[in-house]
């Protein structure tokens, strides 16, 4: 296997493998829920609880990756979760009931929750390593590693309706991934906590309760992440049950959100050091909540074509720069910040699908775009650092990225 030489993009090719295996396996899994609910013969309201179970095994999940990331450290705890997410996929391809679904459907989103913040806290690391800029190409990697898994079971559901042997070709491109990634990563976490941390936090004993800031970190990004799941999850169905679009236009809806999002994460990086972060966020996800809105008013298949790419563009940009902000507060807030985004991932969809069950799918998607509103709201509760701090540049320091607002 081909050694790069350059330090900076060997570490960052490692930690873009970690994101790529999260985004394939996801949607994986998800790209399969059809096969799925004719093999268990699942009711809606049972899919949704599904899907609800690895939401609840994100929560579940905090106490536990907080103490492991302690313990263990972001690379040992990443490369556990993804060998475990791997093989989570066999026993995907083999539930014999319902009850089982829902145990390892919690267990995914457990596993989920440890990689989330492992990847997300070596991606904050390598920033500070090399001063450079580099966590939206990374998130761009986990909207890539979806793609990929969409393609490819698009390619296997040609070659073999066995959910079987679809999941196991998946393993065995994620346990590479692992592989790879494994001499790459850092040994080490961001090293001390900074100064602007402590008066966040109030310590009560052993407990420690989350700052204003850290609430307003994860506020944003639970939105944010509510309206990233929702649009891969129900696009296509909008598309089809509500604009009208054919059979093949409908798929249009997850691959325009997919490859607009991709773009603009690579560029994203970039724009932070021209901008700042604060910007990016507040414009993009008011253009996200504005165009999903606008398009769902004027209805028809080419306005939701144009709202899809108005979302896939606008909260491009919001995880990696509350990721970023959060691991400069701490490990701490690194893990409850990743958690509600997690939570938000894997959680909000079922609760957009019952909001579209007693009300429509009109209103579903209105949901989406309120949640890439509340995250423009949140981000105008934060204080940002100038643009000229985050810096696309080897030798800028990268410093915290926000502070909290008074209030």
């Amino acid at each position: 296997m081909f050694r790069v030489q350059d330090e900076f993009r060997r570490t960052q090719l490692a930690v873009v493998a970690l994101f790529c295996s999260l985004g394939f396996q996801y949607a994986t899994w998800a790209s399969r829920i059809p096969a799925i609910k004719a093999h268990l013969d699942l009711s809606s309201a049972q899919v949704g609880l599904l899907l609800m179970a690895t939401g609840v095994g994100a929560v579940a999940s905090f106490p536990l990756v907080a103490l492991l990331m302690k313990r263990l450290g972001s690379r040992r705890l990443s490369l556990l979760s993804a060998l475990g997410l791997a093989l989570l996929l066999l026993a995907m391809a083999q539930l014999p009931n319902y009850p089982t679904a829902l145990v390892v459907m919690c267990a995914d989103g457990v596993l989920v929750g440890a990689l989330n913040v492992a990847m997300n806290a070596q991606g904050a690391a390598l920033e500070v390593r090399f001063r450079r800029n580099t966590m939206a190409t990374l998130h761009a990697t986990f909207s890539g590693g979806s793609l990929v898994a969409a393609l490819l079971a698009s390619g296997m559901n040609l070659l073999t309706s066995s959910l079987a042997v679809h999941f196991a070709v998946a393993m065995g491109l994620l346990l590479l991934a692992v592989g790879y990634a494994r001499p790459g990563l850092l040994t080490q976490d961001k090293p001390a906590e900074p100064a602007t941390a402590a008066p966040q936090q109030k310590k009560r004993g052993r407990i420690t309760l989350p700052g204003q800031l850290t609430l307003w970190l994860g506020l944003a990004m639970a939105f944010g992440t509510i309206t990233e799941g929702a649009m891969n999850d129900w696009s296509s169905l909008y598309l089809k049950d509500v604009a009208r679009a054919s059979a093949g236009l409908a798929p249009m809806g997850i691959a325009v959100v997919s490859v607009t999002m991709v773009l603009a994460r690579l560029l994203t990086d970039g724009w932070r050091g021209r901008w700042g972060d604060g910007l990016i966020v507040r414009t993009g996800s008011t253009l996200a909540a504005l165009g999903l809105a606008l398009a769902l008013l004027a209805g028809g298949v080419l306005p939701a074509l144009i709202g899809f790419a108005c979302v896939g563009l606008g909260v491009a940009a919001v995880t990696p720069c509350v990721y970023v902000a959060a691991a400069a507060q701490g490990s701490d807030a690194l893990t409850l910040v990743a958690t509600m985004g997690t939570v938000g991932l894997l959680a909000g969809p079922p609760v957009i699908g019952f909001i579209a069950n007693a009300s429509g799918l009109t209103w579903g998607m209105g949901a989406v775009a309120a949640s890439a509103l509340i995250v423009a709201l949140c981000a105008t509760r934060i204080r940002w650092a100038p643009a000229s701090a985050a810096a696309h540049d080897d030798a800028a320091p990268l410093t915290a990225q926000i502070e909290a607002e008074a209030v």
